[in-house]
């Protein structure tokens, strides 16, 4: 059903009826675990194994790691599922920090979230290109056309409706999940080759082992972002208070589960110090158990892996624009709904600028930059869970942070210091990210005045 605003006023004809449509509520339960683990497990996975096991030589330490990264995940994912259904709002992170925090907390988590959710769109769509090109000699030397093509299938795709997406990251993601099973069972039972599999190297002690577990577990958790999805959907969703806290609690700990058990899978068949340092872990592993047929197997997980993120992103930009656009924060067009529930004008937009950072090349860049903004919002975010609890104690909550507020005081602590270990570790993009932080305060105040 649409809505529609006119204006009127004495003397003046009734000017043109503006009518925005709105969007449905179909979503389920499925979904969401859907979407959140199309948002969480990509290529990271796939990679970060080597770098971690590089720092951490011990097995034990290894998959601690893994657990830990996944026990922040699961807090975050509690805390946030709090505002998310108490208010129910499509838009990500930004509708519960504005009411929270304020209007430019908001608005810097809302701008700062788009951009980073674009940009994976962007990436996704190359590496898929990079990883298709053996299968598909002809894409020699036209990654960037590839590229653009694709994004631009998923723009035509979910443009179609909420129905569409809802189902094609239902598909993607239940493929992706089988697939990650798949690869588990075969390095848990498959015999590994005699000898292949190297005894462990000696883990460092005192302050070097410190260190080297807080570098593992900044990667471990980067690993694990995307777990946010279902917020990203909070009206779309049928009964959000139940809902929203079942998707991403469950869902969450699948993703954990996978993980673990990748990892395990990974340990039993090179040995820790052949996967230390290894760019590729899951390549390797694959490759150890069926030789030259081990590529084609790794890229198709590959390949799978990518879509189903490509979707789920294209899906969550939209509505955090959609979100900002209701606060008068960006104009009135991206309030356009089509029939089927999707943000059209800035389904549009966001595929645009997706595009356009793939023409430019820029997405890498873009990339680095938001991760500063990424460990940030999730600390704003942990604290407007406070502040609602402080400003309405008494506005009705379906679901409520178990242990609180133990618990989300210590993803609050844990986010503080990983925002700070990524500040001094990655100094060449933080002060820019600083920079940029900065530069938001004065665009904000523009918007505000021009409003």
């Amino acid at each position: 059903m649409a809505m529609t605003d006119v204006v009127e006023r004495p003397g003046i004809p009734r000017a043109p009826a503006i009518t925005r449509g709105k969007l449905l509520q179909v979503l389920g339960v499925s979904f969401g675990i859907a979407v959140l683990i199309g948002n969480t497990i990509v290529v990271g996975i796939l990679r970060t194994p080597g770098d971690v096991a590089a720092r951490l030589p011990s097995p034990v330490l290894f998959i601690g790691v893994w657990v830990v990264g996944g026990l922040y995940a699961l807090l975050g994912a509690m805390s946030m599922a709090e505002p998310g259904a108490m208010l129910a709002r499509s838009g990500g992170q930004y509708p519960f920090v504005r009411r929270g925090l304020g209007e430019y907390p908001g608005f810097v988590v809302g701008w700062s979230d788009w951009l980073s959710t674009c940009a994976p769109i962007a990436l996704g769509a190359m590496v898929f290109t990079e990883y298709l090109e053996p299968l598909v000699p002809a894409l020699a030397g036209r990654r960037v056309p590839a590229g653009v093509a694709l994004v631009l299938c998923f723009g035509l795709l979910l443009w179609r409706g909420i129905r569409v997406g809802d189902l094609s990251q239902q598909i993607l993601s239940a493929l992706k999940a089988l697939a990650f099973g798949g690869l588990i069972g075969v390095c848990l039972v498959v015999p590994v080759p005699a000898g292949t599999a190297a005894a462990p190297t000696a883990a460092a002690s005192g302050f070097a082992l410190v260190t080297a577990i807080v570098l593992a577990v900044q990667a471990v958790i980067f690993t694990y972002d995307g777990w946010t999805g279902p917020l990203y959907f909070g009206e779309e969703t049928r009964n959000p208070g139940r809902g929203i806290p079942r998707s991403m609690v469950f869902g969450v700990l699948l993703v954990i589960v996978i993980y673990v058990l990748v990892n395990l899978a990974f340990v039993r068949v090179l040995g820790m110090s052949r996967m230390a340092g290894d760019p590729f872990v899951a390549a390797s592993a694959v490759k150890e158990l069926f030789g030259a047929r081990g590529d084609l197997v790794i890229r198709l997980l590959v390949l799978l892996s990518i879509l189903g993120g490509m979707n789920a992103c294209v899906l969550m930009a939209p509505r955090i624009m959609l979100a900002m656009s209701r606060d008068r924060l960006l104009p009135a067009a991206f309030q356009t709904v089509n029939p089927g529930g999707t943000p059209t004008v800035a389904h549009w937009t966001g595929i645009g600028v997706a595009a356009g950072f793939i023409i430019s090349g820029t997405f890498n860049t873009v990339l680095a930059l938001c991760a500063f903004f990424f460990v940030a919002n999730y600390t704003l975010s942990f604290l407007s869970v406070f502040a609602l609890r402080r400003k309405e104690p008494d506005t009705p909550r379906p679901w409520r942070v178990p242990g609180f507020p133990y618990t989300t005081g210590l993803a609050v602590l844990v986010s503080v210091a990983f925002l700070a270990g990524s500040v001094v570790g990655d100094w060449g993009n933080s002060w820019k990210s600083l920079l940029l932080l900065a530069l938001s305060y004065p665009m904000y105040r523009v918007v505000v005045a021009r409003r």
